[in-house]
C-alpha cells in the first residue's frame, strides 16, 4: 500500500494556543493550564473512539499538539456510547461526570467548528448513540422499524 496525499485537507485553522483560548472562553476555566488539561483529555478519550479514515482527517484539522493527543491513544475494541464515553472519562479522571461532560463540552464545540459539518456527520455516524449531543448537535436517529 502507498500513502496517498489528501489533497481536499487543508491545514488546521487555528494554532494550539487559539485553540486553548477558545476552549478556555467556552468552558469558563479561570487558567489556560485548566482549559489545556480539559483538551488533552477530552482529545485523549476521543482518540479511544474515533478509528478509520475520520480519525485521520480529524486529526489533520486540529493544530498539531492536539492531533497528537488524539493519535496517541489506540482505539478501544469496543465503543461507549455517549454517556459512557462520559462515564469513561470521569472514571479514568477522577472526576465527576458533571465535571467531565462540562470539558467534554468546552472541547468538541470548538473540534466540530475545526472538523466542519461534512467531516463531523461522519464522525457521528460511525459512533454509537449519544454523541452528537456532546458535539453540541441535535441527536437525530432514524425510528427503528417496528418488530
Amino acid at each position: 500500500m502507498y500513502d496517498q496525499s489528501r489533497p481536499h485537507l487543508a491545514a488546521p485553522a487555528m494554532t494550539f494556543e487559539q485553540m486553548l483560548e477558545r476552549v478556555r472562553y467556552e468552558g469558563a476555566y479561570p487558567t489556560r493550564e485548566r482549559a489545556e488539561e480539559a483538551v488533552r483529555t477530552v482529545l485523549a478519550a476521543l482518540g479511544r473512539q474515533v478509528t478509520g479514515e475520520e480519525r485521520v482527517d480529524l486529526a489533520h484539522c486540529l493544530p498539531v499538539e492536539a492531533a497528537l493527543a488524539l493519535t496517541a491513544q489506540i482505539p478501544d475494541t469496543e465503543q461507549l456510547t455517549g454517556w459512557g464515553f462520559i462515564k469513561d472519562m470521569a472514571a479514568r479522571t477522577g472526576a465527576t461526570p458533571a465535571t467531565a461532560r462540562w470539558d467534554t463540552g468546552a472541547v468538541l464545540a470548538i473540534v466540530s467548528r475545526l472538523a466542519g459539518p461534512d467531516l463531523l456527520a461522519r464522525i457521528l455516524r460511525r459512533l454509537p448513540g449519544g454523541y452528537a449531543l456532546l458535539f453540541g448537535q441535535a441527536e437525530l436517529r432514524q425510528p427503528e422499524p417496528a418488530a
